[in-house]
């Protein structure tokens, strides 16, 4: 499996295996702050979720079998393997708990990423990286989390979280911290991952989590993985929700083309406020 280096120049053809498991994000983070980088794979009309993809209740929307494909997926799984620990939501969980989630939080165990697993090991890093669920309900079915035991789990809330509900996760074996008052701040959601050491968090979550991390300027890349086809409809969503208080720029650092020609592979890298 290759793909065509487009930028930066000169073009050239490389492996797909290993093309982001190069970059080294665990180490990426300066002495005392951590690298937190998202993923999304989007149609050109810049659908990353439709309907009822999974067969899910109405009203849920899922990636579309259209977009799914094992080469963005070998992607995403290195991703995982880079990180300390992986960002993502309560919604989550009950898609996990109905059996609607696309898959198992990775690094994959399979033949396919054993690589990873390798990798993982020779780099001293946890068989698994750890999960963090930022959830202002707490609503977690609690035969989700079971299956995700084998790591460790830290959740993310607002002051105002029901407290029966946080006993409840603490009793499980989950450490609830407070991130914000009424929501959950990213700035305070990144200062919590710090004070346990973490030094790379991969997010993993639908809109509402990118875009306020986005807004609190605490994402530092972002992997964007485009297929060539567009999918349509009125009921879709995007990888931002709501309005942004303000434009922001992100430099491109690399795009590669699929060598079937379907799809591209993008990383760009946040740089703040656009000028006036």
């Amino acid at each position: 499996m290759t793909v065509l280096q487009l930028y930066p120049a000169p073009q050239q053809e490389m492996a797909l295996k290993g093309l982001y498991l190069c970059r080294q994000l665990q180490r990426q983070a300066a002495l005392g702050d951590m690298l937190i980088y998202a993923n999304y794979i989007a149609s050109l009309d810049g659908r990353i979720s439709l309907p009822d993809m999974h067969g899910g209740a109405a009203g849920e929307q899922g990636v579309p079998a259209a977009l799914a494909n094992k080469r963005d997926w070998r992607l995403y799984q290195e991703l995982a393997a880079q990180s300390d620990i992986m960002l993502t939501s309560a919604r989550y969980f009950r898609q996990l708990a109905k059996g609607n989630a696309q898959d198992l939080l990775p690094v994959g165990t399979g033949e396919d990423y054993a690589d990873l697993c390798a990798w993982r090991q020779a780099q001293g890093l946890t068989p698994q990286p750890d999960v963090a669920i930022v959830s202002a309900s707490l609503d977690i079915p609690q035969a989700a989390l079971e299956k995700v035991q084998d790591r460790r789990m830290l959740l993310l809330t607002t002051a105002r979280a029901e407290t029966a509900k946080i006993a409840a996760l603490e009793a499980f074996g989950i450490k609830v911290m407070i991130a914000g008052e009424h929501l959950v701040e990213g700035q305070q959601l990144k200062q919590a991952l710090l004070a346990h050491g973490y030094r790379s968090a991969y997010m993993i979550a639908g809109p509402g989590l990118h875009t306020m991390l986005v807004q609190a300027g605490v994402l530092d890349y972002l992997f964007l993985t485009t297929r060539h086809m567009l999918l349509g409809g009125d009921d879709f969503s995007t990888m931002m929700q709501e309005n942004l208080k303000h434009a922001v720029e992100l430099e491109l650092l690399s795009r590669y083309l699929d060598t079937d020609g379907r799809q591209d592979f993008a990383c760009y890298r946040f740089t703040g406020r656009a000028a006036a």
